[in-house]
């Protein structure tokens, strides 16, 4: 015997078991009252289980409601007034109904925006960067300590980093004797090339130091052929040709030049290299902010003994005097504490971009960098330039560019054999 289900006054004929149904409001909406009690030869079935003839009907289709007519009304009225409009429960609609978003946990912006939020990444890397540069530049023009200027930087990331760590963000991550052993070589070269780095920066125009550091792709071929034994593909040296030949030509004429800054520049390029070689036999599962935090420690450890040698007695003697003549107590401070956490912030954000792209789009983007800071440095600086600097300069770029992308291609060939 067929049964029908039917809205409105919904009526089920033929059934006698039953008890007489009741009326459902025609908003089809479940406002969280009880399902009826359906009572089947004595035995009760719970939970709004509606039976006929065996078979189960859905429990918001039949619902019993207050014995007093019109209590459904009642309800929505009640409703109205406590809540100012409808609002159906959560149980209103069911997964078959395609009701599932409330069961989707909410994103949040830039979990929709991936892109976006890599692209802020670079742009805030650059930014950084830049900012380091000039205004480290605009203290060498008052201060030349770079040995002391070196000490600032490290020792305001490391107290950036303690800061962090006391608070949890990150937290941090325990280190062994045998992870420090691996670090310690690391942080050595990291110390060296950052301090010859800032010698270069204090004694010729940042522009051409970051053209001399150009060739930092250079050593870093020459370390893995000749010192790892890994074979370099003909086309990676012939790329490196063109920033050989740019550096050359902007040194011979660049305007600023001194053997100092040029030896400097060459040292911090070396040291860089090693620092990289080191990197891979110091892998280790820690994150990479912590890495960098227990780096720049054990670096900073290793600057101070030449900063108070080399520029301890011109400092004492007139250096610190000196400075705040020029320019106030206040703003010598705040010059050193913000050129400090430029640093760091620019080293760590390269490093945090640079987990979130893949190898071409590093390449690329240490590229763009060089090009920010040697233009922007130009620019706010006024330095005057030859025209066959300007092509030397160009050139070499464009080399380290060529060289990058071809490394960035032969790397992901590697990584696709690998995984095959």
């Amino acid at each position: 015997m067929e049964s029908r289900v039917l809205s409105g006054a919904t009526a089920i004929s033929a059934q006698p078991w039953l008890r007489k149904p009741t009326r459902v409001c025609s908003t089809g909406v479940n406002f969280g009252l009880s399902a009826p009690r359906v009572v089947v030869n004595g035995g009760a079935v719970r939970d709004g289980g509606n039976l006929i003839r065996g078979r189960q009907l859905r429990p918001n289709l039949l619902f019993e409601v207050s014995p007093v007519q019109g209590a459904c009304t009642s309800f929505l009225k009640q409703q109205q007034k406590s809540e100012g409009g409808l609002r159906p429960c959560a149980a209103a609609s069911s997964p078959a109904e395609g009701s599932g978003e409330a069961d989707v946990a909410p994103t949040g912006f830039f979990d929709k925006y991936p892109a976006l939020l890599t692209g802020v990444f670079f742009f805030l890397w650059y930014f950084l960067n830049v900012i380091f540069n000039i205004l480290n530049k605009k203290i060498y023009n008052y201060f030349p300590y770079p040995y002391f200027v070196s000490v600032i930087h490290l020792f305001v990331g490391v107290v950036y980093c303690l800061v962090s760590w006391s608070v949890g963000l990150p937290k941090r991550a325990p280190i062994d004797s045998n992870l420090l052993k691996l670090l310690i070589p690391v942080a050595v070269c990291h110390a060296l090339g950052h301090v010859t780095s800032n010698i270069s920066f204090a004694a010729v125009a940042v522009s051409f130091t970051h053209t001399v550091k150009a060739l930092e792709p250079f050593f870093n071929a020459a370390a893995s052929q000749f010192i790892l034994g890994q074979s370099i593909p003909l086309t990676l040296w012939l790329s490196l040709a063109p920033v050989v030949i740019g550096v050359s030509m902007a040194s011979l004429t660049e305007l600023s030049f001194n053997w100092t800054g040029f030896i400097s520049a060459m040292i911090s390029n070396i040291s860089f290299t090693y620092r990289s070689i080191y990197s891979k036999k110091a892998m280790t599962d820690m994150d990479s902010t912590n890495i960098y935090a227990y780096i720049s420690i054990i670096a900073l450890f290793v600057c101070i003994p030449p900063a108070i040698i080399v520029d301890g007695p011109a400092l004492m003697k007139h250096g610190f005097a000196d400075a705040i003549a020029k320019v106030g107590l206040t703003k010598f401070i705040s010059d050193l504490f913000w050129v400090g956490m430029f640093y760091h912030l620019y080293n760590q954000l390269a490093t945090n971009t640079l987990e979130r792209v893949a190898p071409l789009t590093h390449a690329v983007g240490n590229v763009l960098k060089r090009v920010f800071v040697i233009g922007f440095s130009i620019i706010v600086f006024g330095n005057k330039i030859s025209t066959q600097t300007g092509i030397g300069t160009a050139i070499a770029i464009a080399g380290v560019a060529i060289y990058s992308l071809i490394k960035a291609r032969l790397e992901e060939e590697k990584r696709k054999l690998k995984a095959a």
